[in-house]
Parts: C-alpha cells; sequence; structure tokens
C-alpha cells in the first residue's frame, strides 16, 4: 500500500487534482455478494487500485433501546453492556464468560501510510486506547444477563484469544503468549503472568487467537500479516501470515500452517477434532475478490499468501514472483464473500438454535472498510454435513441490522460462542454489547 500511495501522490503533484480523482474513485462491485460465497465462489479478474475504497460505515452505537435483528423463530437481547471494546470471548466451564476487552496497541504516528491507517481506525471505531483487560461475567441467576462482572486481569498487552488448559489459563497478547495460575470460580488472579513464548508484534494485523490442540500437549495461535502482500519486505513476514503450534512445557512453537493473511476466529471441529480457521484476504483489487474464507487448517499447509489467493489465482502486485508455488497452495474450503472482515468462529457443538442450526459453523463479520457497496456486518452460519465439511448451501443469515437504514454502523460484531445453555452470544465492539440469540419463546 505504501508504494501505491506515493504513485498517487506524485500524480496529484505531476498531473493535478483531475487524475488524483479518476485513480481513487471507488472501485464497485459487479457481482452479487452471494456469487463469491460458499465452496464454489465466482473469482472473477482483478482491478487493482492505486487507492483503497474507503467505504467506512460511521460508528454510532445503539440508540433508543434498538439492537439487532435475529432470524425468523430466534429472539436477541442484550447478555452485557457498557463494556469497553469487547473483541473476544470464553466460556469457562462453570459456566462463566470471559471477554477481552481490547483494541489495537499505540501505532506509528508519523509517515502517510501511518496517518492514514490512523484516520481509517478512528473513522471505524477502532481509534480509542485498549482497555488491555479481561473482565469476567456471571449469570448465576441463569436469567439470561450477567448481572454480575469483575476484572480478571488487568494490564495486559491488547489481548485476544484466551484458553483454558488444566489450571493455567493462557492468554494471547499481541506480542506474547502469556499464563497464569487459575482455578475455575476465580474472580480475580492476582498471579504474575509467566511467559511462554515471544510472538512477532505490530505491523497491520494486532490479534493473537488461541486455541487448545485436542491432544493437550500444545496450543494453536493466530498470526496475521504485517501487510497488505509483504509491500514492506518480507522479512517483516517471519513468522506472520500462518497459524503457530506452541509448546508450553518446552516453551517453543513451530509454523503448523502458513500463508493464511489473517487468520483470526479458531476452532476445534466436533466430527473429527481438527482445527478449522477464518482469514481475511487481501486488498485493493477490487470489491469482488478475493473472498475471505473458512477452512480446515492441514499441518505444513500453505494457502497462498501472498503470492497466490483462492488455492492458485496470481497475485501479479507481489514481487518477486513464486509461481512455482502455486501446485502447493490449498484451496479453502468454503468462500464468506470479500471484504467481509470475517472475525468469529464458532461450531454449534454447544450451541442449541434449533434444527437448521445444528450442525455447522456460526461466522462474526465485522464488515468491509474498503467494499462498495458494504459487505459483512452480519452473524452468519454456514451448513455443515454429516462428513464434517460444509454443504456448499449459501450461509444463512443468524444476526444483521448492524447497520441503520443510513448506513451507520450501530453496532459490529466480532468473536461469537454459545453459553451455558445454549444460547449464542455475540461481542459488538461498536455498540459495546455483548448479544444472546437464543430460540424465540
Amino acid at each position: 500500500m505504501r508504494k501505491h500511495i506515493l504513485i498517487v501522490l506524485g500524480l496529484i503533484v505531476v498531473l493535478g487534482a483531475g487524475v488524483f480523482f479518476w485513480m481513487t474513485r471507488p472501485d464497485k462491485a459487479q457481482l452479487p455478494i452471494e456469487q463469491v460465497m460458499g465452496k464454489t465462489p465466482k473469482i472473477t479478474p482483478p482491478r487493482p487500485q492505486y487507492f483503497p475504497t474507503i467505504g467506512i460505515a460511521e460508528p454510532i452505537g445503539w440508540q433508543n433501546g434498538a439492537k439487532p435483528t435475529p432470524a425468523a423463530g430466534l429472539a436477541v437481547d442484550a447478555f452485557a453492556t457498557g463494556l469497553d471494546h469487547p473483541r473476544w470471548m470464553y466460556r469457562l466451564p462453570n459456566g462463566d464468560v470471559l471477554v477481552a476487552e481490547t483494541n489495537s496497541p499505540p501505532r506509528e504516528d508519523s509517515g502517510i501510510v501511518a496517518k492514514v491507517q490512523k484516520f481509517l481506525m478512528g473513522r471505524a471505531g477502532a481509534g480509542v486506547p485498549s482497555a488491555n483487560r479481561i473482565t469476567l461475567l456471571r449469570d448465576a441467576d441463569g436469567d439470561g444477563r450477567a448481572e454480575s462482572r469483575s476484572v480478571l486481569l488487568s494490564g495486559l498487552n491488547s489481548p485476544f484469544g484466551m484458553a483454558l488448559v488444566g489450571e493455567w489459563l493462557y492468554v494471547g497478547n499481541t506480542d506474547a503468549l502469556v499464563r497464569f495460575p487459575f482455578k475455575v470460580g476465580q474472580t480475580r488472579i492476582e498471579a504474575k503472568g509467566e511467559k511462554i513464548v515471544d510472538l512477532p508484534a505490530a505491523g497491520n494485523h494486532w490479534t493473537r487467537n488461541v486455541v487448545a490442540n485436542p491432544n493437550g500437549n500444545s496450543l494453536f495461535v493466530a498470526v496475521g500479516s504485517d501487510s497488505n502482500i509483504g509491500e514492506n519486505g518480507m522479512d517483516r513476514e517471519r513468522n506472520r501470515a500462518t497459524i503457530l503450534e506452541v509448546f508450553p512445557d518446552q516453551k517453543r512453537y513451530r509454523v503448523y500452517a502458513a500463508g493464511l493473511r489473517n487468520p483470526v476466529g479458531m476452532g476445534i471441529n466436533p466430527v473429527d477434532q481438527t482445527l478449522w480457521t477464518v482469514v481475511n484476504e487481501r486488498d485493493m483489487i477490487g470489491s469482488d475478490v478475493p473472498p475471505d474464507y473458512l477452512t480446515r487448517v492441514e499441518f505444513g499447509g500453505f494457502y497462498g499468501w501472498p503470492w497466490n489467493y483462492w488455492g492458485g489465482y496470481t497475485d501479479k502486485r507481489v514481487e518477486p514472483q513464486r509461481l512455482e508455488l502455486r501446485e502447493y497452495t490449498r484451496r479453502p474450503d468454503y468462500a464468506l464473500g470479500p471484504h467481509t472482515a470475517s472475525l468469529g468462529l464458532s461450531f454449534a457443538e454447544d450451541i442449541q438454535l434449533g434444527d437448521r442450526f445444528a450442525r455447522g459453523a456460526f461466522i462474526g463479520q465485522h464488515g468491509s472498510w474498503n467494499r462498495e457497496p458494504p459487505a459483512g456486518y452480519k452473524v452468519l452460519f454456514v451448513p455443515f454435513a454429516e462428513n464434517g465439511f460444509p454443504t456448499g448451501a449459501l450461509p444463512v443469515e443468524v444476526l444483521t441490522g448492524f447497520l441503520d437504514s443510513e448506513g451507520r454502523a450501530q453496532g459490529r460484531p466480532v468473536g461469537v460462542t454459545g453459553d451455558k445453555t445454549g444460547a449464542l452470544l455475540v461481542a459488538d465492539d461498536v455498540g459495546n454489547v455483548i448479544w444472546r440469540v437464543r430460540p424465540a419463546r
């Protein structure tokens, strides 16, 4: 992106405002988004941009009792309100819900690219300082609303993913995987954390999700890329755009899978105990490509970034080219639409919303900032077959209405998980709410 912005600025100086307007006009989608979803999305030729389409929904929050719209047969209410940028959740065995109240760490504030990024984050409601804490929510009386909350951990560094293994609570800070001694039922951790491994820090993608390996010996940690397509140099992408497998007893890690531009939500498929993830794909080749996606993660698998996308389509902007890698690039399992910012992932194993949501995956789509018209801003359900893979049917919209009639963001969904009753919890980091979706009575 840096090179493209500098080119645009040079054109302003040399050729004037008319050329600048032509070069920066937004790219508009030419396909219905449904055609870029599912097992066989339509992949159209790229339309390279010198400047990204900017279509950020102004964040306004929920006004006058407004709330999202659930699918037919479902109802939605607030599980917890008044939070500070809630992004991710983790349910403990006793039903307590941990929520990471978090945001991006401070970023560089010098240079054109840094200033543009800061502006975009502010417009999207992500410009506020990170609360850097994990809060415990408890619904002791079972009425579907957390009547008590306590700060479990504070003073963290842009925390995101959480996982309980034995009597250790693991937390993915943006720069390290750490753990704390913890017993279920505690409401405050006073012990000092132990660093397990350092993680690549800074750059565009700061979230570090954490999922325990079912074998009990390791954890998976998702680390997004530093850049859009490696334009800052591949030396800065070491151990990034990957899912790492961390072995806490040895305090070491290895690359489990690579070429995943920004993997965020991860989950263990209950059918065969395999790892799955949702991934945010690259920008600035148009509003129709490439799709974000959901895929099973194979050990040693390579998924294309930055040289290829969707199983082998070459990104000709990347230099130098690595055409020999196309034959080794795995095609993802399910497309989620372009620029949807699909972040949340939770399988339906513990979520009970009726028969049509009994087998599959719930996806939280944070919503686009660079597509015309906007995409995402909803929670989807991807139906799976008995074999543990998507059926190929289009996803079902579970929760919508995050954009109002004027296209402003009342909320933006991120993490999704089930509560102890089988309801679906959705973290909304613009509305500062956790929503609870249940069958309508």
